[in-house]
């Protein structure tokens, strides 16, 4: 199990949002590059990175940011936000992300994420962002009428590495996962799910590590972090005594 601590970058600077609204942000940094090291310096094993601008233009905004931050911290970096073809894709892995997340293209281009699994095996993965429910694309502007489950089965098998699970109610709002549906999407696919959006604190991350034998292999978190309700540190240590009890 993995705690992964989010770093989501709009106009520049480390921000936070409610709910996936672009105008309930919260500022925590103005030097996401900085953010990223401190996290890094607290035992983080990996950084998620989301290129807010980019998730609702549709198109790499920060990428010079995004690509410091690859070559800053000594951790692989998994990135989403506006990528939505085969050559952003392969911009920001030649730029030193270790995975690409792709959610909008699942339902809009599915011939793409299909190719880009076939061609960068284990460094695509889906990013399933639901509301009541259903899922929402293009930064969680736009909803769609299928399930989580609908759109993430048909790639199941084809070297994604992993699967991020988002319940957008819950995203910055510090009340929990949604640990129903993410067990229901890992039991469903072969591939593992991170869980995402509303972890509060220490309980909450222990909540999802209960998860860990149907196929959820981590969390992301971010507001939980900056707000200090959870320590970074002690997540970590209670993730890895959860594996070694195991």
């Amino acid at each position: 199990m993995i705690v992964i601590p989010a770093v989501d970058i709009k106009g520049g600077r480390c921000v936070r949002l409610k709910q996936g609204k672009m105008s309930e942000e919260t500022v925590y940094a103005d030097d996401p590059v900085q953010m990223a090291r401190t996290w890094y310096s607290k035992g983080a094993e990996r950084i998620h990175l989301v290129d807010l601008d980019g998730a609702v233009g549709g198109k790499r905004v920060n990428a010079d940011v995004i690509r410091a931050i690859a070559r800053s911290v000594p951790v692989p970096v998994e990135l989403g936000g506006g990528i939505r073809t085969l050559a952003s894709v392969e911009f920001y892995l030649e730029a030193g992300v270790q995975w690409v997340i792709l959610g909008t293209a699942a339902c809009k281009d599915p011939n793409m994420v299909q190719e880009a699994c076939e061609r960068f095996s284990e460094r695509v993965m889906l990013a399933i962002d639901a509301r009541g429910g259903r899922v929402a694309v293009e930064g969680w502007t736009e909803d769609t009428d299928r399930s989580a489950i609908d759109v993430a089965r048909p790639f199941d098998g084809l070297g994604m590495a992993a699967v991020i699970y988002t319940d957008i109610k819950r995203d910055g709002m510090s009340v929990g996962p949604n640990l129903q549906a993410t067990e229901d999407l890992a039991r469903a696919l072969k591939t593992p799910v991170i869980a995402s959006g509303g972890i509060s604190g220490l309980e909450d991350i222990r909540k999802v590590m209960a998860l860990s034998s149907h196929g959820v292999m981590g969390a992301i978190t971010g507001r939980a972090l900056y707000e200090g309700t959870l320590d970074l540190e002690e997540a970590i240590r209670v993730s890895k005594e959860t594996e070694i009890s195991s």
